[in-house]
């Protein structure tokens, strides 16, 4: 008994003596955590070689050093320590971030026993994620967090056979954390600052799908990834680290395309898509990086509900539009003579398209449901007595979202401006961070939109070598949508910023406000005309009361095609405040389009202010990178 006492303490002494010894021989090598797979893991940034790391993670459970938001170091020796602490459960470090410890294990060589994560292994297994596609939603000016469009990730399950139901599918999106009370300008003002926190959240497809298709009427675009079993499995571990995690989201910079890069990046090492970003993240620019970096395999479209229907009410003839407008209305029914004078064919495409029209509005128009459900049942009631085929869905756009020209502008330019007698020459340079206009090259965006940020235009007088601030747009949106006998949408503008302006002594800079809204019809392919009531607000000390205001009109047209496109027309103001007078102006705008880089431009103004009349003409190159 004795013996067999001293023999378990000496066992004891020898295992406490051997502890530190074992500890000390799993250590990280110098430089691992500089390596990029730690870098991407914890987010780590660098905005130059002066300054140090520091995490874009902004929640203290995401770190287990208390320096690890500003040290990779202590980060990754404080993980490595707390991985190999004994225990199991949904608690333990291995559990809560799998993606790490998976990484350090297999970076060390670390021979750890398997962790039981009962929570960690059932999420994985609900995702069920073989595949994971990158889901682009076209741009809707409406709502200010998707001006640029919207970026999140489909998680797909192994597809077996044909009928895998891929709606049923989760997603993992990131988005700002915004107070639904926030209006647009809060919104983008907290959203630019950095006053609210992004989430990562995991959500159905289907639900994402009647959000963007069905109610904002946004097309989507599914970009399948190459990535491997071992990198989605990868991704979707970070995913569980960072779900219930703090980063501040930036409408610029740190928003939903730029988190998703971010996962792509721990997904697949090296492919370093964070290093694209400078001063934004544009979703269709981000869908170009990673087209650039050979990550996709195929590409899929899915047109929104509003394109579905728009496109069956265009394949009817205008005589069959004005049948599938008044069964819609009411004005007849689905066995009306009308109606039944038409060939079968012709029939069955007046009431598949006023079906899909009338159940569009039910969803996204507001129909009440007393109205649209029995309307609904007579048309399909007087569907299902036709023998005709169903019509075909919309066609692929030929240019997709992310193929249409690059955000970034610069353009050059010379003219001349002329008062009276006298004139003076100038050159003019323009840039524009993001994101379109009018006159761009209208392919990939939508037709009638423009959206512009932080547009600064500079001139360059000849005569005598002086150098001016022209205008600088903070923020300018054009939505010039039009009008038919189903669709009524409103046009409408809004900009402010600063601007040059004259007050009938000098031209002097001022900051302005103004808007508008209005109504646009379509009068021939590919051309609108459009009219829209507007308003003015200029501020400046040089005006008689320190502010003047104009209401005002303006009427003009609007043509864009993949060569050409043109914005002419008139505008009238009146001022009322500091000087009343009235300031007319005629104008017109055209660029060729040569290609997705360049554009060749050339604008005339005519204006009749302060009983002056000025003439300004000029021309150019607009390049796109």
């Amino acid at each position: 008994m004795g013996q067999s006492l001293h023999s378990r303490a000496a066992a004891a002494i020898l295992m406490f003596l051997l502890q530190p010894a074992l500890a000390d021989t799993v250590t990280a090598p110098p430089r691992l955590h500089l390596s990029s797979e730690w870098m991407a893991l914890g987010h780590y940034h660098q905005k130059n070689s002066a300054q140090g790391f520091k995490s874009q993670a902004d929640d203290n459970a995401f770190f287990l050093s208390a320096d690890g938001k500003t040290s990779p170091r202590a980060e990754l020796a404080a993980t490595l320590v707390a991985i190999q602490q004994p225990g199991n459960g949904d608690e333990h470090t291995r559990c809560k971030f799998p993606a790490r410890s998976q990484w350090l294990e297999k970076e060390l060589n670390l021979n750890l026993p398997s962790a039981n994560c009962p929570a960690f292994r059932q999420w994985q297994s609900e995702l069920n994620t073989q595949t994971v596609t990158l889901v682009f939603a076209a741009s809707y000016l409406n709502s200010p967090a998707s001006m640029f469009g919207h970026t999140f990730l489909r998680l797909d399950p192994p597809r077996d056979d044909h009928k895998t139901n891929l709606l049923l599918t989760s997603t993992i999106s990131y988005a700002a954390d915004a107070d639904p009370k926030d209006g647009g300008l809060m919104f983008t003002y907290r959203g630019i600052s950095g006053g609210y926190t992004g989430v990562t959240t995991v959500q159905p497809y289907y639900q994402k799908i009647r959000l963007y298709s069905d109610i904002e009427h946004r097309d989507l675009w599914e970009y399948q990834l190459n990535l491997t079993q071992s990198e989605v499995d990868r991704m979707t571990a970070h995913a569980w680290e960072i779900q219930d995690k703090n980063f501040d989201y930036y409408f610029f910079d740190e928003n939903c395309a730029y988190r998703l890069l971010a996962l792509i990046d721990v997904a697949r090492p090296g492919t370093d898509l964070l290093h694209e970003v400078n001063t934004h993240a544009i979703p269709s620019d981000t869908v170009r990086w990673v087209i650039d970096k050979n990550l996709i395999d195929n590409v899929e479209y899915r047109a929104s509900a509003a394109t579905a229907v728009s496109h069956s009410l265009d394949s009817l003839s205008s005589q069959q539009q004005l049948i599938a407008s008044a069964l819609a209305n009411g004005y007849l029914q689905p066995d009306s003579p009308e109606l039944t004078a038409l060939n079968e064919t012709d029939r069955a495409a007046v009431l598949d398209a006023t079906y899909d029209y009338v159940r569009y509005q039910s969803e996204a128009g507001g129909w009440p449901r007393e109205l649209a459900a029995p309307l609904s049942h007579s048309l399909l009631r007087e569907r299902s007595t036709l023998n005709a085929g169903y019509p075909p869905p919309p066609p692929e756009p030929a240019v997709r979202d992310d193929q249409g020209h690059d955000t970034f502008r610069l353009s050059l330019g010379g003219g001349r401006t002329e008062v009276g007698g006298s004139s003076r020459s100038f050159s003019q340079l323009t840039f524009r961070p993001a994101y379109h206009d009018l006159l761009d090259p209208p392919e990939g965006y939508r037709p009638g939109a423009q959206l512009q940020f932080l547009r600064l235009d500079a001139r360059y007088y000849t005569d005598n070598d002086e150098l001016q601030l022209e205008k600088l747009t903070a923020v300018e949106i054009r939505s010039i949508s039009s009008r038919n006998r189903f669709f009524t949408p409103l046009s409408w503008q809004v900009s402010f910023g600063g601007r040059r302006t004259d007050t009938g002594r000098e031209r002097v800079l001022a900051p302005y406000l103004d808007g508008g809204a209005g109504g646009s019809w379509r009068i021939a392919s590919n051309t609108q005309a459009f009219a829209l009531a507007t308003a003015d607000l200029e501020i400046d000390d040089d005006l008689g009361r320190g502010y003047d205001a104009a209401p005002g009109a303006d009427l003009g047209l609007l043509h864009q095609t993949p060569r050409f496109s043109l914005l002419a027309g008139v505008k009238t103001k009146a001022w009322i405040i500091s000087s009343q007078h009235r300031q007319d102006q005629l104008y017109s705008k055209a660029s060729w389009h040569l290609g997705r880089e360049f554009s060749v431009f050339a604008e005339f103004n005519r204006e009749d202010h302060f009983n002056r009349m000025q003439n300004t003409w000029q021309a150019g190159l607009h390049a796109y990178f």
